[in-house]
């Protein structure tokens, strides 16, 4: 074989390897389409007496969720209580992305000039409306109000619609309204790729050890011995509270983090 042949051989292989993995790509997915559109086509009929929306589990639901959760918001006690291990690994999930995130976003401040400064800081610059004198003022009093609501829809969740997933994303909304009008620079003192992760990390690490203990001890017939409190009450729903607090604190980081990692572009 020639040397041309040779150099150009480990190109025509990756160009191999490129087609066949989209055609494995394009099978794959039409495999779960059917797949999917099968398992829909099999769902039982609206109103059907037999659903499992009808069933025994939807009724202990509403018949005794708030006398064995204390929560006065059922969908609260259910997610938080009741299925409290699934919403544990969704966090995770979050919890995980966010990782990915930062860890990229922390790849990308090593990329400094000797004056400190980044490509994304120039970009940064340009986009930033620092002489948008009506959006700098409109800020200043909307963003304390976005924070304080967010925090009131995670600590009322257990008494009042909403919880730490919707409080959570209404706080990333206040921090990713901060960064476009005061930018990274500003915005990175209180809320860094550090401050993330470790916020992060302590919310899932006081969700597990707070929950572990009902994980075994909270079933049905089994006593936890945790105080539930008067029903209504902001102290009450035993550790349903504490659980919005953390889950809450995980969204907010997470959509903080993926924003931050759009707005500086790709890395």
């Amino acid at each position: 074989m020639s040397d041309i042949g040779k150099k150009y051989l480990p190109g025509r292989k990756i160009d191999r390897i490129n087609i066949i993995f989209k055609v494995v790509a394009v099978i794959m997915t039409c495999i779960l389409f059917f797949a999917l559109l099968i398992t829909v086509l099999d769902l039982p009929e609206i109103g059907r007496i037999s659903n499992p929306d009808n069933n025994e589990v939807e009724k202990r639901y509403v018949e005794e969720g708030i006398k064995e959760t204390g929560a006065v918001n059922t969908v609260a006690g259910m997610i938080l209580d009741y299925r409290a291990f699934d919403t544990f690994g969704e966090s995770n999930v979050l919890f995980a992305a966010t990782i990915c995130v930062t860890v990229m976003l922390r790849a990308s401040a090593k990329r400094r000039r000797k004056d400190g400064t980044t490509e994304f800081d120039d970009r940064d610059r340009f986009y930033e409306p620092r002489h948008d004198t009506v959006l700098r003022i409109a800020a200043v009093f909307l963003i304390p109000m976005i924070l304080v609501f967010g925090v009131y829809v995670i600590l009322n969740g257990h008494l009042s619609p909403g919880g730490g997933f919707s409080g959570g994303a209404i706080l990333g909304a206040g921090f990713i309204l901060y960064l476009n009008v005061f930018g990274f620079k500003a915005t990175e003192r209180f809320m860094n790729e550090k401050t993330i992760k470790w916020i992060t990390f302590s919310a899932l690490m006081v969700y597990c050890l707070a929950k572990s203990y009902s994980f075994f001890t909270g079933a049905n017939h089994l006593e936890s011995h945790i105080p539930l409190g008067t029903p209504g009450a902001i102290l009450s729903s035993g550790l349903i509270l504490i659980l919005n607090i953390c889950v809450g604190m995980v969204v907010a980081c997470t959509m903080y983090s993926f924003y931050a990692l759009v707005r500086r572009g790709r890395i």
